[in-house]
């Protein structure tokens, strides 16, 4: 038997969208605040007894030419009674956009704990500049480069300080009047190690306050403390999103 529930309450669909990346710019109708709660429970029965929780909130806020964005994150998997993943994750995003102009500058705070990864937690922050490329009611384009630093603490006890280089995309599609796609996708490379991630989904309106989403986020590590149990993070949902 398989049960997937998902809830999502959020005040901007494009905002809510940009869960992985900083949204976009205020427009001249958005709100100046905005927020996201999704919450998603996965369970498999029969041969195997697997339950997967999500959660993931953001808050969103913008002051003139700033827009500042908090975000949390959590996983847990467990099979047969044992916990087989669990991942933590809070960030802070700041954007600046740069007069009328598409670029802005943005600075990038982020703490991550994963246990079976071979790390006790990461901490990473960035800086950079970064441009949208396009933004039309049909599609939007943006991207962003800059150097960061980060430090990994390991499950073994050693630490390490790392200078990085950042690299990312953020694309939305709209495929009809219901139906939406967004891919987002960074690099961070290290001198030994370079981190991967990305985003896909698909979402379906159904009404104007109910859609359904369909999304797989990847999360992959060149070069894993000897600990880790695998490269790559995978992790795909079925939701039903509640707009209000």
């Amino acid at each position: 038997m398989l049960a997937v529930m998902a809830v999502c309450w959020h005040h901007s669909a494009r905002a809510a969208d940009s869960l992985f990346y900083a949204p976009p710019p205020p427009s001249d109708d958005s709100v100046p605040f905005s927020a996201a709660i999704e919450l998603g429970y996965t369970a498999l029965s029969g041969n195997t007894n697997t339950e997967t929780l999500l959660g993931k909130g953001r808050i969103t806020w913008y002051d003139q030419a700033w827009t500042h964005t908090t975000r949390a994150e959590v996983k847990n998997v467990r099979d047969s009674e044992n916990t087989t993943a669990e991942q933590y994750l809070f960030s802070q995003r700041e954007r600046y956009s740069l007069g009328d102009s598409p670029n802005y500058l943005f600075g990038l705070a982020r703490y991550e704990k994963e246990r079976f990864s071979g790390y006790d937690n990461q901490f990473t922050t960035i800086v950079g500049y970064g441009r949208q490329l396009f933004d039309t009611d049909l599609q939007a384009l943006s991207l962003e480069a800059g150097p960061g630093y980060r430090f990994d603490d390991y499950e073994n006890g050693g630490s390490r300080h790392m200078l990085l280089g950042y690299l990312a995309a953020d694309y939305s599609l709209s495929l009809s009047d219901t139906a939406s796609f967004i891919q987002q996708f960074s690099v961070e490379g290290a001198d030994d190690n370079v981190t991967l991630r990305s985003y896909s989904a698909i979402s379906v309106s159904i009404n104007s306050s109910l859609a359904l989403r369909v999304s797989h986020d990847i999360k992959s590590n060149s070069n894993p403390p000897r600990e880790a149990d695998a490269h790559t993070d995978r992790t795909t949902a079925a939701s039903v999103v509640y707009n209000f």
